[in-house]
């Protein structure tokens, strides 16, 4: 029904930038919020940010003044700005929606893109 794709990975030195994006397709009647995640190997997949659908947003501790969300809602896609890069910031980010489907308005439903892989190296 819904569908979640991820790009703008890659490799990148320290200190470097990338900007992620995903777009939300499918029968969408409305989406509540978007978040970014990430999972390094051996590690819990984790909150790297968050914007609600009215806009306000939040941050892992860790990553706080370097990566910035924002959301273009006539495109139902989210970004995420990653500058000042660090190795530490080396996993696979996905991207999730908490969305309502046309089908069944007043159920909302968290899906999730297939992921893209951030690594940080020199």
């Amino acid at each position: 029904q819904v569908q979640l794709v991820e790009s703008g990975g890659g490799l990148v030195q320290p200190g470097g930038s990338l900007r992620l994006s995903c777009a939300a397709s499918g029968s969408i009647f409305s989406i509540n919020a978007m978040g970014w995640y990430r999972q390094a190997p051996g590690k819990e997949r984790e909150l790297v940010a968050n914007i609600a659908s009215g806009g306000s947003t939040n941050y892992a501790d860790s990553v706080k003044g370097r990566f910035t969300i924002s959301r273009d809602n006539a495109k139902n896609t989210v970004y995420l700005q990653m500058n000042s890069l660090k190795p530490e910031d080396t996993a696979v980010y996905y991207c999730k929606g908490r969305i309502t489907t046309r089908q069944f308005i007043g159920v909302v439903y968290d899906y999730w893109g297939q992921g893209t892989q951030v690594t940080v190296s020199s």
